[in-house]
């Protein structure tokens, strides 16, 4: 299992733990990953990590597809892979309604099909056997509609990146990781408990790799969660630092009736508690959805408690197919100890 870094959303103001990620790359942590919501963006932090690290590899986790023509994005992704030496991971995902509709003013639509076809595009150009074209229900290139000039011609990328760039996918929701092992290099899943991997995620990922053309198995798809790890030994410390990022999300992603983070728990096991802390944010009161959060789902997403602790829970995560534990930790102390049990 190799270690991963991840650096999370910006704040008001873009700020980058250089100290933490530099020691990350000496430590021999694999990735960073960088981030974006509707603030900074996540490639250029990334940007400047590059130039300023040897030999970590550079992800997103993830670029907002609705944000981004696919052209874009492999534009994007092949420069900076190339100025980095090869160090560029590919992460994508649809982000949710709230964010694509209110802040990037595109309809939602049909993330699945959108995402299939985006990625193909992605490929395409990476791949540069021949000039791209693509026609489906959300991409037509060249754009062949009533307002068209039709001058559009069919181009390659005078940019020769590599054509095997790792893709990633965030996904949670059933459909959408069986998508991600079909059509992805790696699937990068938040709130992640190994403990539940079998029953909530083992059959789709199977099915998604069964699909997959050409064919592969697990050894070639980079599952990487991301782990929020807290050194203390009061465990009620640990676990009030981790429910109110689990009651935002329950609680507060999406609607009633279509909030995949609340859907989550409910696979997990907690369909009473998820309900409740929804019930309690969206009614405005926060501190109660957060103190609603079970202290077992809580334990059930993280890494908390002594490094004894820690060292033992870890084995509940080796037992899944984990490849790459990205860690959340602004603690070099952390970090260090995590590089200890893991590498």
């Amino acid at each position: 299992m190799r270690l991963g870094l991840a650096l999370g959303y910006s704040g008001s103001n873009v700020s980058l733990p250089m100290d933490l990620i530099q020691e990350a790359d000496r430590l021999g942590y694999y990735s960073v990953w960088s981030a974006e919501a509707y603030g900074s963006d996540a490639i250029t932090p990334l940007a400047w990590i590059g130039a300023q690290t040897r030999q970590i590899r550079l992800g997103t986790a993830i670029m907002q597809i609705p944000a981004r023509t696919p052209a874009n994005t492999a534009m994007t992704a092949t420069t900076l892979d190339q100025l980095s030496g090869g160090r560029f991971l590919l992460g994508l995902g649809m982000s949710g309604p709230q964010v694509v509709e209110g802040w990037h003013g595109d309809a939602y639509g049909k993330p699945l099909q959108r995402t299939r076809e985006y990625v193909r595009i992605v490929r395409t150009i990476f791949e540069r056997s021949a000039p791209l074209t693509h026609s489906g229900a959300h991409y037509q290139i060249p754009y062949q509609g009533a307002d068209a000039t039709g001058l559009g011609k069919t181009l390659k990328s005078t940019l020769h990146g590599r054509s095997d760039l790792p893709i990633y996918l965030a996904a949670i929701g059933p459909k959408n990781v069986e998508l991600a092992a079909e059509i992805a290099d790696g699937w990068l899943p938040i709130f992640f408990a190994p403990e539940h991997y079998a029953t909530a995620y083992g059959a789709h990922v199977q099915a998604g790799l069964a699909r997959a053309t050409p064919a592969k198995n697990m050894a070639a798809f980079d599952i990487a969660p991301t782990v929020l790890v807290i050194v203390e030994p009061d465990l009620e410390a640990c676990f009030n630092l981790v429910k109110p990022m689990l009651a935002l999300y329950i609680g507060g992603m999406g609607a009633r009736g279509r909030n995949y983070y609340n859907d989550l728990a409910c696979r997990y096991g907690f369909e009473a508690a998820a309900l409740k802390v929804q019930e309690l944010y969206l009614a405005g009161d926060k501190v109660g959805a957060i103190n609603a959060v079970p202290d077992a789902l809580a334990d059930a997403v993280s890494l908390c408690g002594s490094p004894a602790r820690i060292k033992d829970r870890l084995a509940l995560w080796r037992a899944c197919p984990i490849t790459t534990l990205s860690v959340i930790t602004f603690d070099l102390n952390t970090l260090r100890l995590m590089a200890e049990l893991v590498l």
